[in-house]
């Protein structure tokens, strides 16, 4: 295996131990224990001991090389599809850190979910990628990516969300006590250990900073001390002094560890640039530099751009490059000055001169030659194990978010007192019937209708599940399994107590087994609208949008319940068949009345009939016309059967997004024309 040739790094730079092992807990793989910083081991947009990728740009450059292109459909139709990448080649070694820059726009964000796999839909990607020399999947602990978008819960503490964090991502044969330890001592070396108890903190609650909320979540995905690290944006938030002790933390560990580091940066101080090892400078999709960072002032100096003593190399670079503001002048060496466009111009045909860009080629050619173990999948908690954290999750979540469910049992209460001062004590005369199934339709319709006011609260674990999902910590069956064991006791603390006090107020068909078959349904009616709220969550993942559509779709079915329209009136095409029989108001209307109606008898109409009573079966047939062909415990059995299907739709919903991604990946991989 040849040795990559040296580059000239800052005097500081962290020194790799070539006899460190990469895996503290099993898993471990033959490679990762011969590896140097810059020794033998590399990876093309390679992962691992050595990570290159490469892109051939549209005009001259590279002969015979693969090339990874990226493009976004046009937002009109047969519009030509728009390149947001091109022209981009690179490596990043074992131990070391690749720092991804440029102006805002320029696709840094974009090339590293490129390379972590993790591109969205409507984006196109062509091209070549390797890990250790082999294209390769990126399995669960091999690789982590920290977001630019800080998605945490909120009620946890600091120290829960990563102590939950460890038990879901760490094996399950490691000991809780050493699992906490390991834990502690991420958070310590992030700077968080004073911030070890203080929530998190959200839309209602004030927490730690935003700078806190970031090292936070690069000590969650840095718990498994991943082979690959990705980093978008990792010193967003923090101030000058908290961005250089983080990142020179995650160089040391690189080191130490034998990680390989990718990580976009926006805009570092001079301090945090000295730690980097390699530089991609990107502009516009395009790569203006490519190489070791100690390396980029004379490239600059010698294209005509030298940098002014006492000003910060990275803002030099980012100022020179950026033509959002091309009105403005850069400053040049030559006699005329230039603007930002024409820099561009001339440091990108510089860099296609074999002086530069033959460094990169023959670096991504000795990494194709490459061999080594293939990575393997590391070892997790069972499937037992993350089913029981995340319901204790997911339960102590709920009940510290008062916008969950104690907002919803608040106004439960109000509107239960309320219904129940005003049909208090219907009473059994005719006219109690129609009170009757107005009590039931309305108790029916709005307490159900409520549930989407735990919409956003559902919105946010949603983003905490996508997170951990791509990043492989858990499965989709254990997250719709433990949402419905965390949310069910609150369901039914909500449905008991609102429910007997509606019930008793307004004089409902006594006795214990009525009661508690209200409960039931009335219980059963709002796990089923959370299910369809989790299908809307995941289709419309904005909490206003989706509770817009949530609304309607409740309203619909609310049209279609037996109510407002008695069955046989409904159009038949359309509402009655097929929406009358999948709104789900049907079955829980139709079991109230059933529960209601059944064994009473009322006097008739007195100005129609005088002395004559019916029968509760009477009001059922004729006036209700509801279905008796099965008693009242089928109705709650097949609003079950409904809930079940809707949560087993959100898991397919996920399933199939992900193969899709997948299958999409495989097929876009060609050669750049």
């Amino acid at each position: 295996m040849a040795a990559a040739p040296s580059s000239p790094l800052p005097r500081w730079a962290p020194t790799p131990s070539p006899s460190r092992p990469l895996w503290r807990w099993g898993g471990g793989t033959p490679d990762a224990r011969n590896g140097t910083a810059t020794g033998a081991g590399g990876t093309g947009w390679s992962l691992g001991r050595s990570f290159p990728w490469q892109r051939r740009p549209a005009v001259a450059g590279f002969d015979g090389g693969e090339c990874v292109c990226v493009t976004v459909a046009a937002g009109t139709y047969g519009g030509q599809p728009v390149s947001i990448l091109s022209g981009i080649s690179g490596h990043a070694w074992l131990g070391e850190v690749l720092a991804i820059m440029g102006p805002s726009g320029c696709g840094k964000t974009t090339l590293l979910d490129t390379l972590a796999g993790r591109l969205g839909p409507g984006v196109n990607e062509t091209g070549l990628i390797l890990i250790n020399g082999r294209r390769e999947k990126l399995a669960f602990g091999t690789s982590a990516y920290v977001t630019q978008d800080n998605v945490l819960m909120s009620t946890m503490s600091v120290r829960e969300a990563v102590y939950y964090s460890a038990q879901l991502q760490l094996p399950g044969t490691m000991p809780a006590a050493e699992k906490r330890a390991h834990a502690d001592g991420v958070i310590r070396e992030m700077g968080l250990g004073d911030a070890m108890d203080t929530r998190i903190g959200g839309r209602m609650t004030k927490g730690i900073s935003g700078g806190q909320r970031k090292r936070l979540t690069i000590c969650v995905e840095m718990l498994t001390r991943p082979r690959l690290l990705f980093l978008d944006e990792p010193t967003s938030g923090l101030d000058s002094a908290a961005s250089y002790h983080v990142m020179s933390h995650i160089a040391r560990v690189a080191a130490r560890e034998g990680m390989t580091v990718v990580a976009a940066v926006h805009q570092p101080s001079g301090d945090v640039f000295d730690l980097f090892h390699n530089l991609c400078l990107l502009s516009h999709g395009r790569t203006v530099f490519f190489g070791a960072a100690s390396e980029a002032n004379q490239f600059f100096t010698q294209s005509g751009f030298p940098c002014p003593q006492l000003r910060n190399p990275s803002d030099h670079f980012l100022r020179t490059i950026n033509k959002d503001f091309d009105e403005e002048i850069v400053e040049s060496s030559k006699a005329r000055r230039k603007t930002a466009a024409e820099a561009i111009d001339i440091l990108t045909d510089a860099y296609q001169s074999p002086a530069y860009s033959e460094k990169t080629t023959n670096r991504i050619a000795e990494m194709k030659q490459i061999g080594g173990a293939p990575f393997r999948k590391r070892e997790q908690a069972s499937f037992s194990t993350k089913l029981f954290v995340l319901t204790r999750r997911s339960f102590v979540n709920m009940h510290r978010d008062i916008g969950y469910y104690w907002m919803r049992l608040g106004i439960y209460l109000g509107i239960g007192i309320c219904l129940g001062t005003i049909f208090y004590q219907v009473g059994h005369s005719y006219s109690s019937i129609q009170s009757r199934c107005e009590v039931i339709m309305y108790t029916t319709a709005l307490l159900t209708f409520m549930a989407i006011g735990g919409f956003p609260s559902f919105v946010e674990d949603v983003k905490v599940f996508r997170r951990e999902r791509l990043s492989g910590h858990y499965g989709v069956a254990e997250f719709v399994i433990s949402n419905t064991l965390s949310a069910t006791p609150y369901l039914a603390v909500i449905a008991v107590i609102p429910g007997a006090m509606l019930y008793y107020l307004t004089g409902l068909t006594k006795g214990t087994d009525h009661f508690v078959y209200f409960v039931i349904n009335l219980c059963m009616c709002t796990l089923l609208v959370e299910s369809m709220m989790m299908i809307i969550a995941v289709i419309v993942p904005d909490f206003l949008m989706g509770i817009i559509v949530g609304a309607g779709v409740q309203g619909v079915m609310m049209l279609n319940g037996g109510f407002f329209r008695l069955p046989k009136e409904l159009p038949k095409p359309v509402w009655k068949y097929p929406c009358y029989y999948i709104s789900f108001h049907k079955y829980a209307v139709q079991g109230f009345y059933k529960n209601e109606f059944i064994g009473q008898t009322f006097p008739s109409d007195q100005l129609v009939e005088k002395n004559v009573t019916i029968s509760g079966l009477q009001v059922l047939q004729e006036k209700l016309q509801v279905e008796m062909g099965y008693s009242k415990w089928v109705n709650i059995a097949i609003l079950c059967g409904m809930m079940v299907v809707y949560r087993m739709m959100f898991f397919a919903i996920v399933k199939i997004a992900e193969e899709v991604r997948t299958k999409r990946r495989g097929m876009k991989w060609k050669w750049c024309k």
